[in-house]
């Protein structure tokens, strides 16, 4: 009987467009899930409660993704880990979202700034992956990409991914905008070491504003200074007269001309 009503309720789950109707299916769901003692996997569980827990706590991830609850997603995240831990033979892979959910939790951990965290889950996945590398995976294969041009600084190419089809679906585009505002802290912080002032107009080419208005606003934020058109950095201020390493200026400056390049490029395009 709770099975065939947690199948009834999961069609109506899968239908449901918003938060108002999902919620109340997903308590159902895992009320449902009690009653069939399915909410862990143990050693006597039918396989058929497997399938079924699985699809609820899937569900529940990619809702809570699409409502921005992070909290709630990486809830179902764990809750979905033992059950992505049990071999083929015991729960096949078929029909399953797990690269699709383990590929937004990566993102999720890299948008927080939880590097630590985003190597490990990543270790633990190439230790299970069997044939074939990780990045190969279309959903996998994203934050991979998007974490080492991090680490390299190539601000550009992270831009060109996030504006480009390369996107997986929709769920991994509600990333977007708070990696848009790492980047653009990063670059901020690049400019400051680069240069000692910058022209506005090429500012809101390099931080991808919309408008030098907006310029204005994130400089006063930051703490520069503006004058006659132009950005000044404080920090170089300070530092007159005493030369940075060159290494890291250089690399830097590097950093900055790259995403100003593809930013003139694809307002071109625009």
């Amino acid at each position: 009987m709770a099975e065939r009503e947690l199948q009834d309720i999961l069609r109506k789950l899968k239908s449901s467009s918003t938060p108002s109707q999902s919620k109340p299916l997903l308590s159902s769901a895992k009320l449902s899930l009690l009653k069939l003692s399915a909410l862990t996997p143990l050693p006597n569980t039918p396989q058929t409660h497997l399938l079924l827990a699985r699809e609820v706590f899937e569900a529940g991830a990619l809702l809570s993704i699409r409502a921005k609850d992070t909290e709630s997603f990486t809830r179902y995240v764990h809750l979905l880990t033992p059950f992505y831990e049990l071999p083929a033979d015991r729960l096949p892979a078929t029909k399953s979202e797990r690269s699709k959910i383990t590929g937004l939790y990566l993102l999720l951990l890299l948008t927080l700034g939880n590097y630590g965290g985003f190597h490990t889950e990543l270790e633990g996945l190439e230790l299970r992956k069997e044939g074939g590398r990780v990045e190969d995976d279309r959903f996998l294969g994203y934050p991979i990409k998007l974490e080492r041009w991090l680490m390299e600084g190539s601000y550009d190419l992270v831009w060109k991914a996030m504006a480009s089809r390369e996107v997986p679906s929709e769920e991994y585009g509600i990333f977007s905008e708070i990696l848009i505002n790492q980047i653009r802290r990063e670059i901020a912080s690049c400019s400051e070491v680069a240069y000692p002032s910058l022209p506005i107009s090429s500012t809101k080419n390099l931080l991808f504003l919309d408008s030098e208005g907006a310029v204005v606003s994130f400089a006063q934020h930051r703490g520069w200074l503006i004058k006659d058109g132009r950005i000044y950095f404080p920090t170089q201020s300070l530092k007159a007269g005493v030369d940075l390493e060159g290494n890291q200026k250089e690399v830097s400056r590097l950093t900055i001309e790259n995403t100003l390049g593809y930013a003139r490029e694809l307002e071109t395009i625009v």
